[in-house]
């Protein structure tokens, strides 16, 4: 069987920019025959995505789908997944998640057809979901529908050990941004600093903060340390956020009450921009109460910054080494972040050498290095039903 190109088919959310490479680099491997199934083209209630379709070099289609934002809920329904699969001719199926129902169609399809499912899943204990027991038990059914599985990192494989995977049939697969396309562009703007700093109304320095402007992604406590850092200090350093979201209009009504504070918001920027935020920036800060992974810290260490991120984020396992690159902080703890924001910006040899740290320690986490890992869970499923 070796050497043997096998038929996969991924079926995932939407068209996100992360993924593209990813898919890319899988699609190139000589044991993949790649096609995937994206439910949605975007989710606009959520992200502003641009959808870079002239960069995709794999097969792929999109189901018909409907999908509105009902309270905190995000429903997507599909159809056609079955008939989807069936032209496809699948090998394998490789399903991103079990929280819509196609990842369910898919599943009963697979089990029909006998055809092995491939879970890849990003879940951590720490999901804002892990005390519902009817959504845990769910989740649990789907595992054991399952041959194998793909986490993107320690806290995911851990969670998935939990839910009864295999140990043995669990594989890495990490979470990834293109890293040379943040590392350059970072450069880059480091060459033309007055410039950026005019386009976006930065302060000459400042803390970021990427990603949706809502309250589970811990701003209202980032802007809460910001105001309690020492009246020296903001005056000397800004907070930026950069993204859009539900919290925005009280981010900005408590932020005008800050004095001697400089706090900016640069709205949603597209790929092509954030590398130019990320550059002149001191540090990330990601305090964030529920993330699956995080992706902003593989982009913010990809341009070289120190990160300071929550516990919560299902990244900090693999990619925060406490001290080394960044620091790990506890959830909801504003005064363990008042310390942290505080001491990192008194300390520009600290701010470099955790920024260096970053630079190298983002290096392993390559769209390349998530694509083997796949290709492995792969050989591994197909091999489990010959």
């Amino acid at each position: 069987m070796l050497g043997l190109k096998r038929r996969v088919v991924v079926l995932t959310e939407i068209i996100a920019p992360y993924r593209i490479p990813v898919f890319n680099a899988l699609a190139v491997l000589p044991e993949i025959d790649l096609h995937v199934i994206f439910l949605s083209e975007t989710d606009p209630s959520l992200r502003q995505w641009h959808v870079y379709k002239d960069e995709i070099k794999f097969s792929y289609e999109v189901l018909p789908g409907w999908r509105r934002r009902l309270g905190k809920y995000n429903c997507l329904l599909n159809w056609r997944v079955g008939k989807s699969l069936q032209r496809a001719h699948p090998e394998l199926v490789v399903c991103g998640g079990y929280s819509y129902l196609a990842a369910w169609r898919a599943a009963a399809w697979t089990r029909q057809n006998e055809v092995p499912l491939l879970l890849w899943s990003e879940s951590t204990a720490l999901d804002a979901r892990r005390h519902r027991r009817p959504v845990e038990a769910m989740k649990r059914k789907f595992c054991k529908m399952c041959v194998a599985f793909v986490a993107p990192g320690t806290a995911a494989r851990n969670y998935l050990i939990s839910l009864g995977a295999p140990e043995c049939a669990i594989f890495l697969a990490p979470n990834a941004v293109d890293v040379d396309f943040y590392a350059r562009a970072a450069a880059r703007a480091r060459q033309c600093v007055g410039e950026i700093r005019s386009r976006y109304s930065l302060p000459a320095r400042y803390f970021l903060f990427v990603g949706r402007l809502v309250r589970e992604k811990g701003v209202l406590d980032l802007l809460e340390a910001y105001s309690a850092l020492d009246e020296a200090t903001r005056s000397q350093v800004g907070l930026v956020f950069a993204g859009d979201g539900a919290a925005r209009s009280q981010l900005r009504s408590r932020a005008a009450g800050i004095r001697a504070g400089m706090v900016r918001f640069a709205g949603w920027l597209h790929r092509e921009q954030i590398p130019e935020i990320y550059a002149l920036a001191d540090a990330l800060v990601f305090p964030t109460y529920s993330d699956p992974w995080g992706l902003v810290v593989n982009e913010a260490m990809a341009c070289g910054l120190p990160v300071l991120v929550s516990e919560a984020a299902g990244c900090v396992p693999d990619l925060v080494e406490n001290c080394g690159n960044g620091l790990r902080l506890p959830v909801g703890d504003v005064k363990a972040l008042v310390q942290a924001m505080q001491n990192l910006s008194s300390n520009s040899e600290l701010r470099l050498r955790m920024g260096t740290q970053s630079g190298e320690r983002i290096r392993a986490y390559t769209p390349e290095a998530c694509a083997q890992g796949m290709a492995k869970a792969v050989k591994y499923a197909c091999g489990a039903v010959i």
